[in-house]
């Protein structure tokens, strides 16, 4: 008994410094990785030239623009996406207690883009092109994520709707999803349908979410909202470890559980709304990024939302690097190559949950 309660504490520090382990680890892979993804390309950047140009200091002209006005804001742009995009499915995950959630698999992500659709082409928030890496261009951010937001919180409502009922298993929850993406698909079809020549080859182009689209100013109004996310998310770590131990259980703790649900769901849509609207549909790293995750740091939130973050971050930036260099000098949209990799694990899940 004495050598139980000598050893158990010290037991309990190595699990936990396992954990802090992992999260410094991946903070410092997701470094090197930024690093690589400045520095690799169709015109490749020695690292001491691209440290003199981060510094200020003087390089050439060609670096200059390849580094502060293509690489960097996009690599940034992957790690903000990839951070928004996981820390909203973390949250679904845990607020629905559903392995199988995220902004994508339950039709969010399709709904959000239907809203930008329409605010694009309707409400006339944006200028469409006929080429290049930006086929739309959001001239009112504010309108366009609004519209997104709108029918990101349609689909929201229909979820949260089916998680309260007795029928809400993961099974149930994804055929929701499925019946959210398709209808919302369907919409953005029925916009297609109406629109000229360029418009439409702009916005079936856009729905291939990608990276390269988004310069400095839309950089920060995605980071800024991804920020307060995962504040948001974080300032209620301990209340979706008292929801994964059951409704009852959370509410003998004192938790409001329909309001948290709530919250944690519009904050959910928010993050999404923004990203789809400024980048496209980028699938499955809202689902994949926390399984890796939770089967290295389990389940506890203080660190799985950390580790999620920055695996999301890792997760859409390695993406966003193989898609410029699989095809060089032609570029893939990220949301290709995220799709590839999602798509065998989604379907892992699924048996997994059917197994059980």
């Amino acid at each position: 008994m004495h050598l139980e309660t000598t050893e158990s504490p010290e037991n309990y520090r190595q699990y936990i410094a396992k954990k802090i382990a992992i999260v410094v680890g991946s903070l410092v892979f997701l470094v090197i990785l930024m690093i690589v993804a400045v520095s690799l390309g169709v015109v490749s950047i020695n690292p001491h030239d691209m440290v003199m140009s981060l510094l200020g200091m003087d390089t050439t002209r060609e670096i200059e623009v390849i580094i502060w006005n293509i690489r960097l804001p996009q690599a940034l742009t992957a790690v903000a996406a990839g951070i928004g995009l996981s820390v909203a499915g973390t949250s679904m995950q845990s607020i629905l207690r559903n392995p199988l959630g995220s902004p994508f698999t339950l039709g969010i992500s399709s709904a959000a883009a239907f809203g930008a659709a329409f605010s694009v082409m309707v409400l006339e928030s944006g200028t469409m092109i006929s080429a290049g890496n930006n086929p739309v261009s959001i001239t009112n951010p504010y309108i366009t994520t609004l519209s997104a937001f709108i029918f990101c919180m349609i689909a929201t409502t229909v979820i949260i709707a089916i998680s309260v009922t007795g029928r809400s298993s993961p099974e149930v929850m994804v055929l929701a999803g499925v019946a959210m993406g398709s209808l919302f698909t369907a919409g953005t079809m029925f916009l297609q349908y109406f629109a000229d020549d360029v418009q439409l080859a702009a916005m079936v182009f856009w729905t291939f979410g990608d990276t390269a689209r988004a310069d400095w100013s839309e950089l920060l109004f995605i980071s800024g909202t991804v920020a307060a996310a995962v504040v948001f998310f974080t300032a209620n770590r301990w209340n979706y470890n008292a929801i994964d131990a059951g409704d009852e259980t959370a509410r003998g703790l004192g938790i409001h559980v329909t309001g948290v649900r709530i919250a944690g769901m519009v904050m959910a849509s928010l993050v999404t709304a923004v990203i789809v609207a400024f980048l496209g549909i980028i699938g499955f790293v809202g689902l994949v990024s926390p399984h890796i995750m939770r089967r290295l740091i389990g389940d506890d939130h203080r660190y799985l939302i950390p580790g999620s973050c920055l695996a999301g971050g890792i997760l859409l930036l390695g993406a966003d690097i193989a898609a410029r260099l699989i095809l060089s000098p032609q570029v893939l949209p990220v949301a290709v190559l995220t799709s590839f990799l999602g798509a065998p694990v989604f379907i892992y899940l699924i048996i997994r949950g059917y197994r059980r």
